[in-house]
């Protein structure tokens, strides 16, 4: 039977449902799907494939190569995202061939509007640093683990692929986002073709969440040396604490009640504006939050020092709102 197109999306859920039951036995694969696993609303599965391993995360930085391999383990060119991201992971053992199903659901994504933005297909074995290549592959992987065990890994062993290998990455704008389908896949072995599709569905963290908490202050200094101090907020393009950064200095004020040791209070900015302008927004930070310890909790003067770094050492990329949002900081470092 020749396979069906993957992905219909001018139909209802429903009645692709219908189809792909009546047309293909689909239903016996879900059947065997792992816990809790189902399709993003926003691709099907190739027909008869079983669903074994998915992963879900509400927010995440990733990273979308675009580009060949460009040196040791290095892909020479990424689209940096964030946002929700779908990790489904398929087994098919039908006989079908890893050529069959490139084309397949590179065809499902060009008809749903998709624009792609990354794709290669390599029928034998290979270690090519091309996109869709053996080694590509592998720097993709590593560069956005997973980070559990499961069925997934089989992707990632040293012998993984037994033929060739394949990816396909499509792009669509939606009216409050932009989501991306990346398939990639692999000939694993004479009777099995095995698919990861990740679906990224892009938006800015929820900053304002998390509030600095003493017990996790003492960790954080404990082992890196260093703590973000969650939950301080200020007036736009000022220096001025707001009211609602309270709850975190009075968890501040308690954790340095439990040590005698020194901080720094160093402030970070993101990198809209001058250099010269976000040094002294991040110092004038900085020592906004010291002098609240200093004056409304009585910490001693002599032991917090306050300074600002502007945008030197941030955590994530200036590129995305997210990233901006998360660089925008003040830590205590220990002395």
């Amino acid at each position: 039977m020749r396979p069906v197109e993957i992905t219909i999306f001018w139909l209802t859920r429903a009645v692709a449902a219908a189809l792909f039951a009546a047309a293909t036995g689909i239903g016996a694969a879900h059947a065997r799907d792992a816990d809790g696993c189902v399709d993003h609303p926003a691709i099907e599965r190739y027909p008869d494939s079983v669903l074994e391993w998915c992963k879900n995360d509400n927010y995440l930085p990733y990273s979308v190569p675009v580009g060949p391999v460009a040196g040791y383990r290095t892909i020479g060119e990424y689209e940096e995202i964030e946002g929700r991201v779908t990790r489904n992971f398929y087994s098919l053992k039908t006989g079908r061939t890893h050529p069959e199903v490139w084309k397949n659901y590179k065809d499902a994504l060009v008809a749903a509007g998709f624009d792609i933005i990354a794709e290669g297909m390599f029928p034998e074995r290979n270690v090519k640093g091309d996109i869709g290549g053996g080694s590509w592959q592998g720097v993709y992987y590593a560069k956005n683990p997973w980070g559990e065990n499961g069925p997934v890994d089989k992707l990632v062993a040293g012998t993984s692929s037994s033929g060739g290998t394949g990816a396909v990455f499509g792009k669509k704008d939606r009216a409050d986002d932009t989501i991306y389908v990346l398939v990639s896949l692999e000939q694993h072995s004479s009777e099995e073709v095995a698919t990861l599709i990740t679906v990224v569905e892009t938006k800015p963290a929820e900053t304002g969440l998390v509030v600095a908490n003493a017990e996790a202050m003492g960790k954080d200094i404990e082992e890196l040396g260093r703590t973000v101090l969650d939950g301080l907020f200020f007036d736009h393009d000022k220096a001025t604490l707001t009211a609602e950064s309270k709850p975190a200095l009075d968890e501040i004020a308690k954790f340095l009640a439990s040590t005698e040791k020194g901080f720094y209070v160093v402030g970070h900015t993101d990198s809209v504006g001058t250099f010269a302008y976000n040094q002294k927004l991040s110092a004038d930070r900085a020592m906004a939050v010291r002098a609240a310890l200093l004056q409304d909790y009585g910490v001693a003067s002599d032991r917090l020092e306050a300074h600002g770094v502007g945008p030197l050492v941030p955590v994530f990329s200036n590129g995305t709102d997210g990233g901006k949002a998360k660089n925008r900081r003040v830590e205590l470092v220990e002395k």
